[in-house]
Formats: C-alpha cells, structure tokens, sequence
C-alpha cells in the first residue's frame, strides 16, 4: 500500500522561506513522480511542481518558477519543496502526491493516485 504523508505547512511574512516535506512509503522511490499541488480557499486546486523520483527532471508552474524549487532524497523516500520569496498569493493548501511511473519525466497535469493530507501555507504579516 503507497501511502504519502506531507508536511512542514506554517505562518511566515512576505518574502520568507518554508520547506515542505513528502514522504512516500510503499513506492520505490526511483519509480515515480511526485507533485505538489496547492488550493486557496475559493480556488482551484493548482498543479505547483513536480519531480521523477529516477531522472529527477522537474517542472513548476510559471508562477513559481525562480522561487520554488523541488528536490528528492531517495535515502529518505522524501521529497522537498523549498519555498523562497513567498507572496501572500502563495497561501494555500499545499498536497503531495505520488503516481507510479516507468516515465522519466514528470506533469502536474497526471492523474495522480495517492495524496497526502494536506499542510497549510499561510503567508501574512
């Protein structure tokens, strides 16, 4: 059974950093892609970034793009998201997900099967 748990969601003021952490159990952490994705109160859920846990190929959506980068430690089946520069329009749900893939690439567009809980993002002064 995969199971993805995510974390590391706090309050922080404009222009400050956060990391998020996903960890996956169940998966081998060099068969998959992983994604975070995020959803304001009243929004869609968006697609923020996402890595293939073999090749390590990456994508982000334009609006984090220079600001947010995602990275893997296989030692540790975890995946990061530091945050830098964060905006108050940054504020959001952030999920972890995880699809199994023979892929070496990666989209937040995939349907991904397995979700973590969801951490909270809260950017304010």
């Amino acid at each position: 059974q995969l199971q993805v748990e995510d974390s590391g969601g706090d309050l922080v003021q404009p222009g400050g950093s956060l990391r998020l952490s996903c960890k996956v159990s169940g998966l081998r952490m060099t068969a998959g892609n992983i994604a975070w994705f995020r959803q304001a109160p009243g929004k869609e859920r968006e697609g923020v970034s996402c890595i293939n846990t073999e090749s390590s190929r990456t994508n982000y959506v334009d609006s984090v793009k220079g600001r947010f980068v995602i990275s893997r430690d296989n030692a540790k089946n975890t995946v990061y998201l530091q945050m830098s520069s964060l905006e108050p329009e940054d504020t959001a749900v952030y999920s972890c997900a995880a699809k199994p893939t023979v892929a070496t690439g990666c989209s937040v567009l995939e349907k991904y099967g397995y979700w973590g809980q969801g951490t909270q993002v809260t950017v304010s002064s």
